[in-house]
């Protein structure tokens, strides 16, 4: 069970890996599918990965806030 859940944390992030340019969520779900990763890899005892894993969420994680930033203030203004 454990190497399935693997299987689908490192397809989650394989993916969106290659399309993150297209749109800021794929750099979203690259983050969830790292933090996946790293979950997995401290359940099966691969720290080392873990930390790596981890590192690699939060610094999508902040590559997504900066483009949702940026795609917010380029965006024209309701004013209703």
């Amino acid at each position: 069970m454990l190497t399935l859940f693997g299987s689908i944390a490192v397809s989650i992030m394989f993916r969106p890996y290659w399309l993150e340019q297209r749109s800021k969520w794929m750099v979203l779900v690259f983050a969830v599918g790292s933090g996946l990763t790293s979950i997995y890899s401290g359940l099966a005892g691969a720290y080392p990965i873990t930390a790596t894993e981890a590192l690699w969420a939060i610094a999508a994680l902040q590559r997504f806030v900066k483009r949702h930033r940026e795609h917010m203030l380029a965006a024209p203004e309701f004013t209703g």
